[in-house]
Protein backbone atom coordinates (compact mmCIF):
# COMPACT_ATOMS: atom_id res chain seq x y z
CA UNK A 1 0.00 0.00 0.00
CA UNK A 2 1.03 3.35 -0.34
CA UNK A 3 1.44 5.56 2.63
CA UNK A 4 -2.34 7.61 2.06
CA UNK A 5 -3.61 3.99 1.89
CA UNK A 6 -2.26 2.66 5.00
CA UNK A 7 -3.36 5.85 6.98
CA UNK A 8 -6.94 5.44 5.69
CA UNK A 9 -7.09 1.24 6.65
CA UNK A 10 -5.80 2.08 9.89
CA UNK A 11 -8.46 4.82 10.73
CA UNK A 12 -11.07 2.62 9.15
CA UNK A 13 -9.81 -0.65 11.21
CA UNK A 14 -9.16 -2.46 7.77
CA UNK A 15 -5.99 -4.55 6.77
CA UNK A 16 -5.80 -3.25 3.56
CA UNK A 17 -7.71 -0.57 1.10
CA UNK A 18 -7.45 -0.25 -2.51
CA UNK A 19 -8.14 3.13 -4.31
CA UNK A 20 -11.30 3.44 -5.15
CA UNK A 21 -13.30 1.57 -2.42
CA UNK A 22 -15.44 3.73 0.10
CA UNK A 23 -14.81 3.47 3.78
CA UNK A 24 -16.11 4.81 6.72
CA UNK A 25 -12.83 6.27 8.95
CA UNK A 26 -12.51 8.09 12.30
CA UNK A 27 -11.07 11.26 12.51
CA UNK A 28 -8.35 12.77 14.66
CA UNK A 29 -9.01 16.33 14.42
CA UNK A 30 -11.98 18.22 12.48
CA UNK A 31 -11.12 22.15 12.07
CA UNK A 32 -13.32 24.92 10.96
CA UNK A 33 -12.71 28.78 10.15
CA UNK A 34 -15.58 31.65 10.76
CA UNK A 35 -16.49 31.11 7.37
CA UNK A 36 -17.00 27.43 6.73
CA UNK A 37 -17.75 26.60 10.77
CA UNK A 38 -21.66 29.30 11.09
CA UNK A 39 -22.63 26.22 8.38
CA UNK A 40 -21.12 23.24 10.02
CA UNK A 41 -22.60 24.31 13.82
CA UNK A 42 -26.08 25.16 11.97
CA UNK A 43 -26.03 21.51 10.07
CA UNK A 44 -25.01 20.52 13.79
CA UNK A 45 -28.31 21.54 15.36
CA UNK A 46 -31.01 20.45 12.79
CA UNK A 47 -29.74 16.90 12.83
CA UNK A 48 -30.37 17.20 16.73
CA UNK A 49 -27.01 15.65 18.01
CA UNK A 50 -27.02 15.83 21.70
CA UNK A 51 -23.57 16.55 22.02
CA UNK A 52 -19.76 16.47 20.27
CA UNK A 53 -17.85 13.40 20.06
CA UNK A 54 -14.97 14.82 21.61
CA UNK A 55 -14.75 18.29 22.83
CA UNK A 56 -10.71 18.07 22.11
CA UNK A 57 -10.59 17.17 18.92
CA UNK A 58 -12.85 20.16 17.37
CA UNK A 59 -10.82 23.16 16.22
CA UNK A 60 -12.82 26.32 15.60
CA UNK A 61 -10.20 28.93 14.28
CA UNK A 62 -11.75 32.45 13.21
CA UNK A 63 -9.11 33.69 10.46
CA UNK A 64 -10.51 34.83 7.55
CA UNK A 65 -12.51 38.11 8.57
CA UNK A 66 -10.81 38.37 12.02
CA UNK A 67 -10.26 40.41 13.13
CA UNK A 68 -13.90 40.90 12.60
CA UNK A 69 -13.96 43.72 9.65
CA UNK A 70 -18.03 44.05 9.72
CA UNK A 71 -20.99 43.68 11.51
CA UNK A 72 -21.58 40.30 9.16
CA UNK A 73 -17.93 39.02 10.05
CA UNK A 74 -18.31 39.49 13.63
CA UNK A 75 -21.87 37.72 14.03
CA UNK A 76 -19.70 35.09 12.27
CA UNK A 77 -16.90 34.77 14.34
CA UNK A 78 -19.40 35.31 17.62
CA UNK A 79 -21.36 31.88 16.47
CA UNK A 80 -17.46 29.78 16.90
CA UNK A 81 -17.33 31.47 20.20
CA UNK A 82 -20.94 30.76 21.46
CA UNK A 83 -20.67 27.12 20.21
CA UNK A 84 -17.20 26.21 21.71
CA UNK A 85 -18.57 27.53 25.17
CA UNK A 86 -21.83 25.69 24.79
CA UNK A 87 -20.16 22.34 23.98
CA UNK A 88 -16.79 23.67 26.04
CA UNK A 89 -14.24 22.71 23.17
CA UNK A 90 -11.10 23.33 24.01
CA UNK A 91 -9.80 24.22 20.82
CA UNK A 92 -11.19 27.66 20.31
CA UNK A 93 -8.56 30.37 19.45
CA UNK A 94 -9.96 33.68 20.13
CA UNK A 95 -8.27 36.57 18.26
CA UNK A 96 -4.90 37.41 20.20
CA UNK A 97 -4.39 34.02 20.14
CA UNK A 98 -5.41 32.55 16.78
CA UNK A 99 -3.58 32.21 13.60
CA UNK A 100 -3.95 31.44 9.92
CA UNK A 101 -5.40 27.98 11.09
CA UNK A 102 -3.27 25.36 8.44
CA UNK A 103 0.24 27.61 10.36
CA UNK A 104 -1.15 27.42 13.77
CA UNK A 105 -2.37 23.83 14.14
CA UNK A 106 1.40 22.07 12.75
CA UNK A 107 3.12 24.80 14.83
CA UNK A 108 0.91 23.94 18.22
CA UNK A 109 1.50 19.97 17.93
CA UNK A 110 -2.28 19.54 17.31
CA UNK A 111 -1.83 17.84 13.79
CA UNK A 112 1.42 15.25 13.65
CA UNK A 113 2.23 12.58 11.22
CA UNK A 114 -0.36 9.22 10.93
CA UNK A 115 -3.51 11.56 11.31
CA UNK A 116 -6.39 11.77 9.53
CA UNK A 117 -7.61 15.14 9.39
CA UNK A 118 -10.62 16.93 7.72
CA UNK A 119 -11.26 20.50 7.89
CA UNK A 120 -13.78 22.91 6.29
CA UNK A 121 -11.16 24.55 4.17
CA UNK A 122 -9.33 22.99 0.78
CA UNK A 123 -6.42 23.76 2.10
CA UNK A 124 -6.19 21.30 4.94
CA UNK A 125 -4.45 19.11 2.70
CA UNK A 126 -1.12 21.26 3.94
CA UNK A 127 -0.55 18.74 7.32
CA UNK A 128 0.35 16.68 4.55
CA UNK A 129 3.57 17.79 5.00
CA UNK A 130 4.07 15.75 8.71
CA UNK A 131 2.78 12.57 6.84
CA UNK A 132 -0.63 12.97 8.01
CA UNK A 133 -3.31 12.34 5.69
CA UNK A 134 -5.25 15.74 5.81
CA UNK A 135 -8.05 16.70 3.49
CA UNK A 136 -11.03 19.66 2.75
CA UNK A 137 -14.43 18.44 3.17
CA UNK A 138 -17.74 20.55 3.00
CA UNK A 139 -19.54 22.26 5.98
CA UNK A 140 -21.98 19.36 6.44
CA UNK A 141 -19.38 16.64 6.24
CA UNK A 142 -18.06 18.67 9.29
CA UNK A 143 -21.19 18.31 11.15
CA UNK A 144 -21.57 14.87 10.94
CA UNK A 145 -18.11 14.30 12.09
CA UNK A 146 -18.38 16.57 14.84
CA UNK A 147 -21.61 14.64 16.32
CA UNK A 148 -19.75 10.79 15.05
CA UNK A 149 -16.38 11.61 14.96
CA UNK A 150 -16.37 9.93 11.74
CA UNK A 151 -16.64 10.40 7.66
CA UNK A 152 -16.44 8.85 4.66
CA UNK A 153 -14.08 8.63 1.83
CA UNK A 154 -13.36 7.49 -1.35
CA UNK A 155 -9.62 5.73 -0.99
CA UNK A 156 -7.92 8.17 -3.82
CA UNK A 157 -5.43 6.55 -6.60
CA UNK A 158 -1.87 7.76 -5.92
CA UNK A 159 0.34 9.66 -8.16
CA UNK A 160 4.14 10.04 -7.09
CA UNK A 161 5.96 12.64 -7.73
CA UNK A 162 9.99 12.48 -7.53
CA UNK A 163 12.26 15.41 -7.31
CA UNK A 164 15.73 15.19 -7.79
CA UNK A 165 19.04 17.50 -8.37
CA UNK A 166 20.13 20.40 -6.28
CA UNK A 167 17.97 23.97 -5.79
CA UNK A 168 18.67 27.24 -7.38
CA UNK A 169 19.09 29.98 -5.33
CA UNK A 170 16.44 31.60 -3.55
CA UNK A 171 14.19 28.38 -5.09
CA UNK A 172 11.38 26.49 -2.34
CA UNK A 173 9.03 24.71 -2.36
CA UNK A 174 6.94 27.25 -3.47
CA UNK A 175 8.36 27.37 -7.02
CA UNK A 176 8.43 23.44 -6.97
CA UNK A 177 4.89 23.55 -6.31
CA UNK A 178 4.03 26.17 -9.04
CA UNK A 179 6.65 24.44 -11.44
CA UNK A 180 4.31 21.22 -11.25
CA UNK A 181 1.05 22.77 -11.15
CA UNK A 182 2.46 24.01 -14.60
CA UNK A 183 3.00 20.72 -15.80
CA UNK A 184 0.13 19.15 -15.08
CA UNK A 185 -2.41 21.68 -14.73
CA UNK A 186 -5.40 22.60 -12.11
CA UNK A 187 -7.21 18.85 -12.55
CA UNK A 188 -4.27 17.43 -13.14
CA UNK A 189 -4.25 15.53 -10.10
CA UNK A 190 -7.77 15.38 -9.41
CA UNK A 191 -8.74 13.41 -6.41
CA UNK A 192 -5.71 11.77 -6.16
CA UNK A 193 -3.40 11.23 -3.83
CA UNK A 194 0.31 13.51 -4.45
CA UNK A 195 2.76 11.92 -3.14
CA UNK A 196 5.84 13.87 -3.00
CA UNK A 197 9.23 11.90 -2.77
CA UNK A 198 13.03 12.62 -4.06
CA UNK A 199 16.27 13.61 -2.48
CA UNK A 200 15.64 17.05 -3.17
CA UNK A 201 12.29 16.79 -0.93
CA UNK A 202 14.40 14.80 2.04
CA UNK A 203 16.97 18.01 2.32
CA UNK A 204 13.49 20.76 1.82
CA UNK A 205 12.72 21.80 5.45
CA UNK A 206 9.41 21.47 7.23
CA UNK A 207 7.92 25.01 5.59
CA UNK A 208 9.01 24.17 2.30
CA UNK A 209 7.43 20.78 2.47
CA UNK A 210 4.20 22.21 4.36
CA UNK A 211 4.14 24.53 1.38
CA UNK A 212 3.98 22.00 -1.06
CA UNK A 213 1.23 20.21 0.27
CA UNK A 214 -0.71 23.21 1.15
CA UNK A 215 -0.92 23.50 -2.44
CA UNK A 216 -2.12 19.74 -3.62
CA UNK A 217 -5.86 21.07 -3.98
CA UNK A 218 -4.45 24.00 -6.56
CA UNK A 219 -4.05 20.77 -8.68
CA UNK A 220 -7.23 19.02 -7.71
CA UNK A 221 -5.16 16.84 -5.93
CA UNK A 222 -7.49 14.74 -2.90
CA UNK A 223 -4.15 15.23 -0.76
CA UNK A 224 -0.77 15.71 -0.78
CA UNK A 225 1.42 13.69 1.75
CA UNK A 226 5.42 13.75 1.98
CA UNK A 227 7.11 10.51 4.08
CA UNK A 228 7.72 11.58 7.58
CA UNK A 229 11.76 11.34 7.97
CA UNK A 230 14.44 12.84 10.83
CA UNK A 231 13.14 16.22 9.78
CA UNK A 232 9.55 15.55 10.37
CA UNK A 233 10.86 14.08 13.88
CA UNK A 234 12.69 17.34 14.85
CA UNK A 235 10.02 19.30 14.02
CA UNK A 236 6.98 17.50 15.78
CA UNK A 237 9.40 16.02 18.99
CA UNK A 238 8.99 19.22 20.94
CA UNK A 239 5.77 20.25 20.23
CA UNK A 240 3.09 17.33 19.51
CA UNK A 241 0.18 16.95 21.94
CA UNK A 242 -0.80 13.35 20.93
CA UNK A 243 1.03 10.14 19.99
CA UNK A 244 2.37 10.10 16.74
CA UNK A 245 3.10 7.57 13.77
CA UNK A 246 5.06 7.78 10.75
CA UNK A 247 3.74 5.52 7.52
CA UNK A 248 5.77 5.17 4.57
CA UNK A 249 4.67 3.40 1.70
CA UNK A 250 5.81 -0.30 0.55
CA UNK A 251 8.21 -0.65 -2.66
CA UNK A 252 5.50 -2.79 -3.96
CA UNK A 253 2.97 -0.30 -4.04
CA UNK A 254 0.82 1.19 -7.30
CA UNK A 255 1.11 4.62 -8.61
CA UNK A 256 -1.39 5.39 -11.48
CA UNK A 257 1.04 7.68 -12.91
CA UNK A 258 4.92 8.77 -11.33
CA UNK A 259 6.15 12.10 -12.54
CA UNK A 260 9.85 13.65 -12.50
CA UNK A 261 11.36 17.05 -12.04
CA UNK A 262 15.29 17.69 -11.97
CA UNK A 263 14.90 20.61 -9.59
CA UNK A 264 18.51 22.24 -10.82
CA UNK A 265 16.91 23.02 -13.74
CA UNK A 266 13.49 24.33 -11.73
CA UNK A 267 13.69 28.52 -12.00
CA UNK A 268 12.20 31.14 -9.68
CA UNK A 269 8.43 30.51 -10.89
CA UNK A 270 5.51 32.77 -10.73
CA UNK A 271 1.78 31.95 -11.47
CA UNK A 272 0.24 34.44 -13.71
CA UNK A 273 -3.67 35.12 -13.92
CA UNK A 274 -5.94 33.78 -14.08
CA UNK A 275 -4.99 30.24 -12.92
CA UNK A 276 -2.25 28.84 -10.48
CA UNK A 277 -1.00 26.62 -13.27
CA UNK A 278 -0.63 29.42 -16.00
CA UNK A 279 3.40 29.75 -14.73
CA UNK A 280 6.23 31.22 -16.28
CA UNK A 281 9.92 31.79 -14.79
CA UNK A 282 10.06 35.22 -12.62
CA UNK A 283 12.94 36.66 -14.59
CA UNK A 284 10.46 36.70 -18.02
CA UNK A 285 7.85 38.74 -16.39
CA UNK A 286 10.23 42.00 -15.88
CA UNK A 287 7.40 43.99 -17.99
CA UNK A 288 4.83 43.50 -15.24
CA UNK A 289 4.57 46.38 -13.12
CA UNK A 290 2.40 45.92 -9.85
CA UNK A 291 0.65 47.84 -7.20
CA UNK A 292 0.21 45.89 -4.16
CA UNK A 293 2.69 43.18 -2.63
CA UNK A 294 1.33 40.51 0.00
CA UNK A 295 3.82 38.82 2.14
CA UNK A 296 1.83 35.62 4.76
CA UNK A 297 -1.17 33.27 4.17
CA UNK A 298 -1.22 29.46 5.33
CA UNK A 299 1.23 29.33 2.32
CA UNK A 300 3.95 31.13 2.88
CA UNK A 301 3.29 33.25 6.22
CA UNK A 302 5.97 31.02 8.08
CA UNK A 303 8.77 32.55 9.91
CA UNK A 304 11.34 31.14 7.18
CA UNK A 305 9.05 32.97 4.64
CA UNK A 306 9.63 36.23 6.26
CA UNK A 307 13.52 35.82 7.22
CA UNK A 308 13.49 35.25 3.31
CA UNK A 309 11.77 38.39 2.22
CA UNK A 310 13.12 40.76 4.75
CA UNK A 311 16.62 39.27 3.91
CA UNK A 312 15.71 40.89 0.14
CA UNK A 313 14.11 43.97 1.29
CA UNK A 314 16.62 44.82 3.89
CA UNK A 315 17.71 48.71 3.90
CA UNK A 316 15.58 49.13 0.97
CA UNK A 317 12.14 51.03 0.21
CA UNK A 318 9.22 49.60 -1.36
CA UNK A 319 8.50 51.56 -4.28
CA UNK A 320 6.49 54.26 -4.35
CA UNK A 321 3.63 53.15 -6.76
CA UNK A 322 3.60 49.95 -4.54
CA UNK A 323 2.19 48.99 -1.58
CA UNK A 324 3.68 46.12 0.78
CA UNK A 325 1.59 44.41 3.64
CA UNK A 326 3.47 42.00 5.38
CA UNK A 327 1.12 39.46 7.46
CA UNK A 328 2.85 36.68 10.28
CA UNK A 329 0.65 33.80 10.38
CA UNK A 330 0.49 33.37 14.14
CA UNK A 331 0.80 35.28 16.98
CA UNK A 332 4.44 33.20 17.46
CA UNK A 333 5.47 34.06 13.98
CA UNK A 334 4.42 37.58 14.73
CA UNK A 335 6.34 38.19 17.84
CA UNK A 336 9.48 35.91 16.55
CA UNK A 337 9.32 38.30 13.84
CA UNK A 338 9.93 41.39 16.49
CA UNK A 339 12.34 39.96 18.48
CA UNK A 340 14.44 38.50 15.25
CA UNK A 341 14.23 42.27 14.07
CA UNK A 342 11.94 41.80 10.86
CA UNK A 343 8.73 43.47 12.02
CA UNK A 344 11.26 47.01 12.07
CA UNK A 345 13.54 45.95 8.64
CA UNK A 346 9.64 46.11 7.45
CA UNK A 347 8.21 48.55 8.53
CA UNK A 348 11.65 50.51 8.06
CA UNK A 349 11.28 50.20 4.13
CA UNK A 350 7.43 51.34 4.11
CA UNK A 351 5.71 48.14 4.31
CA UNK A 352 2.85 47.22 6.62
CA UNK A 353 3.67 44.71 9.23
CA UNK A 354 -0.13 43.17 10.28
CA UNK A 355 -1.14 41.16 12.70
CA UNK A 356 -2.48 37.26 11.63
CA UNK A 357 -5.00 36.84 9.56
CA UNK A 358 -6.17 35.35 6.69
CA UNK A 359 -7.08 38.60 5.02
CA UNK A 360 -6.51 39.59 1.75
CA UNK A 361 -5.85 36.33 0.16
CA UNK A 362 -9.47 35.33 -0.32
CA UNK A 363 -10.26 39.53 -0.56
CA UNK A 364 -11.90 39.06 3.09
CA UNK A 365 -10.05 42.73 4.40
CA UNK A 366 -6.93 44.22 4.58
CA UNK A 367 -5.46 44.38 1.37
CA UNK A 368 -8.83 44.27 -1.58
CA UNK A 369 -7.42 46.02 -5.34
CA UNK A 370 -9.62 47.99 -6.98
CA UNK A 371 -10.16 47.72 -10.36
CA UNK A 372 -7.47 47.46 -12.73
CA UNK A 373 -5.24 46.72 -10.05
CA UNK A 374 -2.53 44.23 -9.90
CA UNK A 375 -0.63 42.13 -6.88
CA UNK A 376 1.86 39.73 -6.76
CA UNK A 377 1.30 37.90 -3.29
CA UNK A 378 2.54 34.72 -1.88
CA UNK A 379 -0.92 33.53 -1.12
CA UNK A 380 -2.31 29.93 -3.30
CA UNK A 381 -4.60 30.92 -5.53
CA UNK A 382 -5.16 33.60 -8.21
CA UNK A 383 -8.79 32.75 -9.65
CA UNK A 384 -10.75 36.32 -11.38
CA UNK A 385 -11.38 38.25 -8.22
CA UNK A 386 -9.93 36.26 -5.88
CA UNK A 387 -8.55 39.20 -3.73
CA UNK A 388 -11.07 42.05 -4.80
CA UNK A 389 -12.25 43.64 -8.34
CA UNK A 390 -13.19 41.17 -10.88
CA UNK A 391 -11.22 43.36 -13.33
CA UNK A 392 -7.24 42.80 -11.51
CA UNK A 393 -5.05 40.39 -11.50
CA UNK A 394 -2.97 38.64 -8.91
CA UNK A 395 0.41 37.06 -9.60
CA UNK A 396 1.70 34.37 -7.73
CA UNK A 397 4.80 34.08 -6.26
CA UNK A 398 7.47 32.92 -3.14
CA UNK A 399 8.60 35.75 -0.80
CA UNK A 400 11.62 36.63 -2.21
CA UNK A 401 10.19 37.01 -5.85
CA UNK A 402 7.62 39.10 -3.85
CA UNK A 403 10.30 41.33 -1.74
CA UNK A 404 11.96 42.25 -4.83
CA UNK A 405 8.90 43.01 -6.75
CA UNK A 406 8.30 45.54 -4.29
CA UNK A 407 11.26 47.28 -4.49
CA UNK A 408 11.01 47.40 -8.04
CA UNK A 409 8.05 48.19 -8.68
CA UNK A 410 7.44 45.88 -11.27
CA UNK A 411 8.04 41.79 -11.10
CA UNK A 412 11.73 41.08 -10.28
CA UNK A 413 13.90 38.45 -8.93
CA UNK A 414 15.89 38.82 -6.14
CA UNK A 415 19.41 39.24 -7.46
CA UNK A 416 18.15 42.27 -9.13
CA UNK A 417 17.86 43.62 -5.41
CA UNK A 418 20.33 42.35 -2.75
Amino acid sequence: MTITEKILAAHCGKKEVTPGELINAKVDLILANDITAPIAITEFKKIGAKNVFDKDRIAFIPDHFAPQKDIKAAEQCKMLRDFSREYNLSLYFEVGRMGVEHALLPEQGLVVPGDLIIGADSHTCTYGGLGAFATGVGSTDVASAMATGECWFKVPESMKFKYYGKLNKWVGGKDLILHTIGDIGVDGALYRAMEITGEAISSLPMYGRLTMCNMAIEAGGKNGIIAPDETTEQYVKGRAKRKYKFYSSDKSAKYVEVREYDCSKIPLTVACPHLPSNTKPAAELSSITIDQVVVGSCTNGRIEDLREAAEVIKGKKVNPNVRMIVIPATQQIYLQAVKEGLAEIFVNADAVFSTPTCGPCLGGHMGILAKGERAIATTNRNFVGRMGHPESEVYLSNPAVAAASAVMGRIAVPDEVV
